[in-house]
């Protein structure tokens, strides 16, 4: 089953079956009670449940005949101002037929609209608020113009924290009798980086191998640099081995087929469990951004990351 199939077939319909979000849930959810509510705009990381949420406030407001009254476009693909002017205006202009007196437009990722897009929504959103109402999501409030955002309620969502994966997990292991046990669900947690799509994208990629998820299992799936290869590679740097400090690291990106940019992420995550002085791991920190920036860029991985495990090898000897 597809990840998008499975997520309609048991997306939430109720805003208690929402996770993580609860400050937001109880003032969207009395909102909806009133039947009457204000252009609304989600902001934060993928993932955290916005789509969703504007679901089921369209659901809850128009009940079985929710598809009449509302209208989703994607503005990543649909950006440009003809979109505003053609499709968002016709469906805004007319009435709504049902007990309640607007329609709901839901623009997903708004923050793809171009500032002429924008410009245009802006009047569209002031013009036809008594027949409809807009909900705009986006990853960067920031991308949004302020006339915009003055127009909505702002709506911050943030990551979610284990314990609201560890409950989704469970509830889709129960669904789909899976056995997920603790150490599977925080290495989980710790690659989705509270991003609960990538938590279902990830269960379901290791389901379709077995029906019993280990962090073993899980940790084939995600393909990333497991921390103790990680941790032989730093402190063989550490211990001024360079040579078998840059052959297990060329070991580990050839033959499980790392990229830089992942390899750097678990080098960052695995300096702050090193036996050495804060200061020392603030430094290799800092360094080790700079060639993230620099892998970024366009530079050769290989290079960039023998330099970052010379300035291991020059901490390891105490110099700067």
């Amino acid at each position: 089953m597809s990840s998008e199939i499975w997520t309609e077939k048991y997306r939430p319909n109720k805003f208690e079956e929402v996770v993580g979000q609860e400050e937001i849930i109880k003032r969207v959810k009395s909102l909806v009670n009133s039947l009457n509510i204000p252009h609304l705009l989600f902001a934060g990381p993928a993932g955290t449940g916005k789509s969703t949420l504007a679901l089921i406030i369209v659901k809850e407001l128009f009940g079985l005949d929710w598809k009449e009254s509302y209208l989703e476009l994607n503005a990543s693909d649909e950006r440009g101002i003809d979109v505003v002017r053609q499709k968002v205006k016709d469906f805004a202009r007319t009435k709504s037929i049902s007990k309640v007196p607007f329609k709901v437009i839901f623009l997903d990722e708004a923050d793809a609209l171009t500032r002429e897009a924008q410009q245009a929504l802006r009047r569209t959103m002031e013009n036809f608020t008594n027949t409809c109402r807009f909900i705009l999501s986006c990853n960067y409030s920031s991308k949004i113009i302020d006339p915009i955002q003055s127009r909505c309620a702002v709506f911050r969502f943030k990551l979610l924290e284990k314990k609201d994966i560890e409950k989704r997990i469970k509830f889709i292991a129960e669904k789909e009798k899976l056995e997920v046990d603790d150490k599977a669900i925080e290495t989980i947690y710790e690659s989705s980086e509270g991003d609960c799509r990538r938590v279902i994208n990830l269960m379901q990629a290791t389901a379709s191998i077995s029906t019993r998820l280990t962090a073993e299992l899980v940790s084939t799936i995600i393909s990333e640099a497991k921390p103790k290869d990680v941790r032989v590679v730093l402190d063989y740097a550490l211990a001024g081995d360079f040579l078998n400090s840059r052959e297990k690291l060329l070991d580990i990106m050839l033959k499980e087929s790392i990229s830089g940019q992942d390899v750097i992420k678990a080098i960052q995550k695995e300096i702050w469990n090193l036996s050495i002085e804060p200061e020392v791991k603030v430094r290799l920190t800092e360094k080790t951004g700079e060639i993230e920036f620099r892998l970024v860029e366009g530079s050769d991985e290989f290079i960039q990351l023998e330099s970052l495990l010379a300035s291991f090898v020059l901490a390891g000897q105490g110099k700067s």
